[in-house]
């Protein structure tokens, strides 16, 4: 009866129900009073709601409450169907969450590719470096000279980053969010203005294409307004994605063309134990950035990471249910929605006696299950409605240094290297979102990526390439 009528009465009106039940039971026989001792020695009591306050009860209310009694009878056939809630949830998200960062990471470094086949000019420095890797690596020196200059300019370059890195944390922790905003705006603004200045000049340069300079102004101009207004200010997600996307390709071509070759593996190498240190230490500024971030509730800067997120698919949310929870919470809202319908009288009461009737421990313990059930799916939907919120962040520099490793390998010329490397990449990503999901805290993403694609391309490079040269040139097939 509780089952049925626990949205009915409040807890003071049930008690008082019960103690005029056991009273009544008391003031008849002694055989009763028995009866009722032996329930209370078994904390059995059934609670009856007064005649007159009760409502009438819909017939399909009743059956409802009958079927969820059978179905879950148990507490260990609850758990293995929340179990089976879960993986299908973790199956569904998860995999839409892998693609939605594969589809970006491929875009991304296709169009570094692209460009360096397509723009010769990115491929060749002329003699320029930047400015954190003062050492230059010539040509003529031996190999143990270009190791040092090569580990002295990571070095600094990766001291570079930790200092901007900090600055960051500590502007963040101080709440400088003015200064933050207006360094990533400049940012963004020499990237979609000067960067892609010189990006489309060495593209008509390489195809001897004639534009004047107030056409180019002025495609220049909208180009960059929409591309700060959409990752700044407000825009539809796939354009924000887009343009973070083309950031990304500028800064990984800026650093292909002023990188020293042996810097740049060293580099890889290097900002792969960074962003170890950096996530995962306890003192790391990353991991304190996103800690202090979840502290106060805020969401990470647009401009420095890469969302999956899912709200275009928040519309049909509700239709994206599995069977089971479907089956779970249809019955259990049935009850709450039937209280309103009018039946018979004497079908309700014949209703009430098959419903008190039976084990009243099973039936309060299948109550206790069905709260359970109830109360467990509302967390795995807010679960699920915040992961669509929040989506898999991926930092841009990710995007960057992925960029990098596949863009120096296609200017060999090799393609089975440069696919080597790409698939690596892919793998380690694959691999980094598996342990995002069993450990379900920050993961740095360049670790196993940058390990599997260094090692692809040297073996690749030092192995595979002259097998395959010395095979052709023997017209050796195997």
């Amino acid at each position: 009866m509780s089952d049925l009528l626990d949205n009915s009465l409040n807890e003071y009106d049930l008690l008082k129900a019960a103690n005029r039940q056991l009273e009544s039971y008391r003031s008849i026989n002694a055989e009763s009073m028995q009866q009722t001792s032996s329930i209370n020695s078994e904390t059995e009591v059934k609670i009856v709601e007064p005649r007159n306050s009760r409502r009438p009860i819909d017939e399909n209310q009743v059956n409802a409450s009958v079927e969820l009694s059978n179905r879950n009878g148990s507490s260990s056939n609850d758990e293995e169907n929340l179990d089976e809630i879960q993986e299908e949830l973790v199956l569904k998200y998860g995999a839409q969450h892998v693609v939605k960062l594969f589809i970006p990471v491929t875009i991304c470094l296709v169009f570094v590719i692209i460009s360096l086949s397509a723009i010769k000019s990115y491929q060749k420095s002329n003699g320029a470096q930047l400015i954190y890797t003062p050492f230059n690596e010539n040509s003529q020196e031996s190999n143990g000279t270009k190791l040092w200059m090569s580990i002295a300019n990571a070095s600094i370059f990766i001291g570079v980053v930790v200092v901007m890195t900090v600055v960051l944390i500590l502007l963040y922790k101080f709440k400088f969010y003015k200064v933050i905003h207006g360094w990533l705006a400049f940012s963004s603004l020499m990237l979609l203005f000067l960067f892609t200045f010189m990006f489309i000049t060495e593209f008509f340069k390489q195809f001897n294409i004639v534009i004047d300079m107030i056409t180019l102004s002025i495609l220049l101009w909208n180009f960059g307004i929409v591309g700060m207004a959409a990752i700044h200010w407000k825009g539809p997600l796939i354009l924000q994605q887009i343009f973070l996307i083309f950031t990304c390709v500028q800064m990984a071509l800026i650093f292909i063309k002023y990188l020293p070759e042996w810097t740049t593996w060293v580099l890889l190498a290097f900002i792969s134990i960074w962003d170890l240190i950096a996530v995962l230490c306890p003192f790391g500024p990353l991991r304190i950035l996103v800690e202090t971030a979840k502290s106060r509730n805020d969401n990470l800067f647009p401009s420095m990471v890469y969302s999956s997120t899912l709200i275009y698919m928040m519309a049909n949310r509700s239709n994206s249910n599995t069977p089971l929870e479907q089956d779970l919470t249809s019955n259990l809202n049935q009850n709450e929605s039937g209280n309103e319908a009018p039946i018979n009288s004497n079908q309700n009461a014949r209703a009430i006696n098959q419903t008190q009737s039976g084990d009243l421990r099973n039936r309060h313990g299948s109550g206790r299950a069905h709260h359970a059930n109830r109360q467990t799916i509302q967390e795995l939907e807010h679960q699920q409605q915040e992961e669509e919120e929040n989506g898999v962040k991926l930092g841009l520099g990710d995007f960057i240094f992925y960029s990098i490793l596949v863009g120096k390998a296609s200017i060999l010329g090799d393609w089975n290297t440069v696919i080597a490397c790409f698939v690596a990449i892919l793998i380690g990503l694959c691999l980094t979102l598996v342990l995002l999901a069993v450990f379900h805290k920050p993961l740095p993403a360049l670790p196993i990526s940058l390990f599997f694609g260094l090692v692809f391309y040297f073996l690749t490079n030092l192995v595979v390439r002259p097998f395959y040269e010395n095979l052709t040139f023997y017209q050796v097939f195997i």
